[in-house]
């Protein structure tokens, strides 16, 4: 009995050595570059960092960054599932390129990205042509800066949702259909509630990417203040000028409102997980 005890106490082997490397490297890797940044805000007196929280060009940043990266997230969350949905449940000719393509900006140098977008939505490229004769201009607009967070935030939905679709047997909505259930029915109650804990953390983290994004967007962005200015391209301009304090203060208020959107994302997951009736 003894021994069936000390085995139960010993679930991982070596958990002790494991647990302590686990938080040095955390420590080392996130906590103390976080630390530092709060710390050097602090040579800030609270008239100063609200000062410069408070200013015209700042706020507007932060707009454009939380504002687009939410909306492109949104955007990536119901085309994304839509993708998931054809590579799963669908056999067609070029299926595993199709597949293949998602994963191309992960590997894609983000200033690669950035460049190829302006080329193909500006006013003389393949797309921009078009768009630009109806009268829509998406190079050096804030709408650009929109199409990169897409772009960017695609792969993290759709790899995010694409594993839990695959372990959902398609007897359910069979089952689902043979009750009576008519296919919104069936996608509403059945699917979407089992997809729902992944669809929340593919959000957060393509939101996540698109708000620290920088290569893929200063290109095609403008970066006009008060119009087309992203905060991560405030921050190195303060840096630039060799005002670490301000651009310390711009980047604890985004990690800050970023972890509380993340955190608010997550228990809105845990919450649609416990909801997922135990098979």
């Amino acid at each position: 009995m003894s021994a069936v005890v000390a085995a139960r106490r010993r679930t991982l082997p070596g958990f002790g050595l494991t647990m302590g490397l686990t938080l040095s490297w955390l420590s080392i890797i996130i906590l103390i570059p976080l630390a530092g940044l709060f710390l050097k805000s602090l040579e800030l007196s609270p008239e100063q960092f609200w000062n410069i929280l408070s200013s015209r060009r700042t706020l507007n940043a932060l707009r454009v960054s939380f504002g687009l990266a939410f909306a492109a997230a949104c955007v990536n969350l119901v085309m994304g599932s839509i993708i998931v949905w054809a590579l799963v449940r669908y056999r067609f000719p070029g299926r595993r390129l199709f597949d293949a393509i998602v994963d191309v900006p992960f590997a894609l140098p983000t200033a690669v990205a950035g460049v190829a977008l302006t080329a193909l939505f500006a006013e003389k490229g393949w797309l921009g042509a078009p768009l630009a004769a109806l009268g829509i201009k998406v190079a050096f607009t804030p709408v650009g800066i929109f199409v990169a967070m897409i772009f960017i935030g695609i792969p993290f939905v759709v790899r995010t949702v694409q594993p839990v679709l695959q372990d959902l047997d398609p007897e359910i909505e069979e089952a689902a259909g043979s009750l009576g259930a008519s296919r919104w029915q069936t996608i509403i109650r059945v699917i979407l509630p089992s997809l729902a804990p992944a669809l929340l953390a593919g959000l957060a983290l393509a939101f996540a990417r698109a708000v620290g994004e920088y290569g893929s967007v200063i290109f095609i962005a403008g970066n006009l203040p008060n119009v087309s200015e992203i905060a991560p391209l405030l921050i190195v301009i303060r840096l630039s000028e060799f005002r670490y304090a301000d651009a310390t203060a711009i980047a604890v208020v985004m990690l800050v409102v970023s972890f509380v959107i993340i955190f608010a994302v997550n228990r809105l997951q845990r919450w649609a997980q416990s909801r997922i009736p135990a098979r």
